[in-house]
């Protein structure tokens, strides 16, 4: 009974604490809404199955961690350098025809990672890229080049035409400096045909981050740092 009874408290108390604090989607919440929303669930749930904890205790742990919660945000709204150090700042991941390899090692990302994004947003072909962002909500953001961008109502206003080409999909024969096999082989390529290519261009395999090659045998390829 006294479970229950706990258990509805805190529900009470952990909604009033998350209207305190505002709507925020998962996918979109930083490090810190993370580790905040961690900890105040671990209290939560430690006040509810531990009868021999005082229920007051989860409580006040819980206020307090949503003060800190509340006045961290109003401090960052208000002070932009408090919001860097809290949420950290946006990583540029690619840009101008270059990945910056930098940015994805502190990152922890792949090359493959951020293709895999691009391609969740509709980005199959990585010469239609203009510009790649990591969010400090852990998403990443992508900027098509202006003759890949969808046509709009404006482009339509105007009489433009839309100097566009049917997207293809690319092979991604290595990356990260690893041989894809059997991307090789839907490209219709052999081992010998790649090998003589590096050869010719004087370029080894592990110093490839990328080596895609699409439908009309167009290759692109970014070397490591």
């Amino acid at each position: 009974m006294e479970t229950i009874f706990r258990s509805v408290i805190m529900f009470i108390v952990l909604f009033i604490i998350i209207k305190f604090l505002g709507k925020k989607q998962i996918k979109n919440l930083t490090l810190y809404d993370y580790i905040l929303s961690i900890t105040i669930g671990s209290i939560a749930a430690d006040s509810i199955i531990s009868l021999d904890t005082p229920l007051y205790d989860g409580v006040i742990a819980l206020v307090v961690f949503g003060l800190i919660g509340y006045i961290t945000s109003i401090i960052s709204y208000y002070n932009h350098n408090v919001e860097e150090v809290i949420d950290g700042e946006p990583l540029v991941l690619y840009e101008n025809n270059n990945f910056h390899y930098e940015n994805l090692e502190n990152a922890k990302l792949s090359v493959a990672k951020v293709l895999e994004n691009c391609r969740l947003k509709g980005c199959f072909d990585i010469n239609e890229l203009d510009c790649a962002v990591l969010e400090p909500s852990g998403d990443i953001s992508i900027l098509l080049k202006d003759n890949s961008r969808p046509l709009t109502s404006n482009d339509i206003k105007n009489n433009m035409k839309k100097n566009s080409k049917k997207q293809t999909l690319n092979y991604l024969i290595i990356l990260d400096g690893s041989l894809n096999e059997e991307e090789l082989k839907k490209a219709n390529k052999t081992k010998s045909w790649l090998n003589k290519y590096l050869k010719d261009n004087k370029i080894k395999i592990e110093n490839i981050s990328l080596l895609s090659i699409d439908k009309n045998d167009k290759i692109t390829i970014f070397k490591n740092k």
